[in-house]
């Protein structure tokens, strides 16, 4: 039986050592609850938007202006009226260095934040409840 996502499910993984490696890009892996939100809320394709681009020319450039991405990211997908917006931040009082838009998406949650941080060899995508 396949539940809806919400977020109090989310706010119940608060961490462990378990981590997914992504498929296409080896330097992502990620841990269970983005594992619990991509497969409750049909978001693998979140998982791969995110994973595209690292090692981008645009993620390059951005971590070269601003030297605090190369260790941690703060991603947010905004959905409205069945279209989202997905940003990537240094922090919260600075503009996004990548923003996509995507035209149609029935994720079932008005907004989702995921934090990517390095740790020398990976890029760990965690909800925030798993920092």
């Amino acid at each position: 039986m396949i539940t809806a996502l919400t977020n109090a499910d989310l706010y119940q993984f608060t961490g462990d050592d378990l981590r997914y490696q992504h498929p296409l890009k080896g330097q992502v892996i990620y841990t269970p609850g983005i594992r619990h939100l991509a497969e409750a809320g049909n978001a693998y394709w979140l998982i791969d938007a995110i994973a595209s681009y690292f090692g981008s020319p645009e993620m390059s450039r951005a971590m070269e202006r601003d030297p605090r991405l190369r260790h941690m990211q703060f991603w947010k997908l905004t959905i409205t009226n069945g279209s989202a917006v997905l940003v990537a931040e240094a922090d919260a009082d600075v503009a996004p260095f990548i923003t996509q838009q995507i035209p149609f998406t029935d994720f079932p949650l008005p907004e989702v934040s995921i934090w990517a941080g390095f740790d020398g060899s990976h890029w760990t995508l965690y909800l925030p409840s798993e920092h």
